[in-house]
């Protein structure tokens, strides 16, 4: 199977069209239900990222493409927007064991989920785009 590239509106309503699309392609594939639904919830917080911090609402986009490897499925996610520190907001999500309910803010969960439902994650903020890529291995 050759890549298949994605392009929405940067705007919430329309990542339930990328989850679609990563269905079609992920059982197209060969992956198990339970790997799918963790990379849909993986693809909806990169997304939701995109959306939050990609630009004014409605002016961007979100490019999407889904790379079909060896044994492996490679899902990019770009929009155009700020750069920021991945490794800042990686150690800002982190740790939520041991924190009561009222300790816990708002946002900041997105990089902690995608680590833990993905094989790997990695994050290319660049000036003016930023690209999250989210990996797994089929079982």
């Amino acid at each position: 199977m050759k890549a298949i590239g994605l392009q929405i509106p940067a705007q919430a309503e329309y990542i339930d069209v990328a989850r679609s699309c990563l269905y079609g392609v992920a059982v197209k594939l060969g992956f198990t239900f339970e790997d799918i639904e963790d990379m849909k919830v993986a693809l909806s917080e990169a997304c939701n990222n995109a959306v939050l911090h990609g630009g004014a609402e409605g002016q961007e986009v979100i490019d999407i493409s889904f790379q079909p490897g060896d044994g492996v499925l490679v899902i990019s996610v770009t929009n155009n927007g700020p750069s920021f520190l991945y490794e800042t907001a990686k150690h800002d999500s982190l740790p939520l064991q041991g924190q009561d309910s009222s300790e816990l803010r708002v946002g900041g969960l997105g990089i902690y989920l995608m680590e833990a439902l993905m094989d790997e994650v990695s994050v290319q903020s660049l000036e003016g785009s930023t690209e999250v890529r989210l990996l797994k291995y089929k079982s």
